[in-house]
């Protein structure tokens, strides 16, 4: 079974270095440049997927268009990991998977479904984040939520149960 890591807003700005937006998550499980950076070599090294969800591009393109720091520079390396994510470069899996999330149908979901969430306090853009996980979850990848955000990381999909092989006989 292939693994699937779905990159939140929170972890590409660590991994990007935005200023102020550099460290995420809570005391005891911080998350920074260094671990992400060591995360993401050892699963590329795994033949894990990276999945860059429209929703993280554009929060994580705004915090850079906001910050006080090398805009430019760091617009061009979220970019070039667009153009990868659009070529699907390994290891980043194809950006057009997700185009079948923002059909009418899927959207209809997402209205559907989003003002129970947001009432729990759940941003529309980690509401899509989940329906990113959730449509590859049941493609079969083994899915992981790298947020520094807890209440985010809630929505990830369970790891589906192994199948015993059956023995020929």
């Amino acid at each position: 079974m292939s693994k699937v890591l779905v990159l939140d807003t929170s972890i590409l700005c660590c991994w990007l270095r935005i200023p102020g937006k550099d460290t995420a998550g809570p005391r005891n499980d911080p998350w920074d440049f260094h671990r992400i950076d060591a995360l993401l070599t050892a699963e590329k090294k795994l033949g894990s997927l990276f999945v860059l969800p429209i929703a993280s591009l554009i929060e994580t393109g705004n915090h850079i268009a906001q910050c006080n720091g090398a805009r430019f520079e760091l617009a061009t390396t979220l970019t070039k990991h667009l153009l990868r994510s659009i070529k699907a470069d390994s290891p980043w899996a194809a950006f057009t998977a997700q185009s079948a999330l923002w059909e009418a149908d899927n959207l209809q979901a997402l209205a559907n479904t989003w003002p129970q969430l947001a009432a729990g306090g759940t941003s529309i853009g980690d509401a899509t984040i989940k329906h990113v996980a959730e449509y590859y979850a049941l493609a079969g990848f083994e899915v992981q939520i790298i947020t520094g955000d807890q209440g985010l990381k809630a929505y990830q999909p369970a790891r589906p149960p192994r199948l015993p092989r059956r023995r020929g006989g």
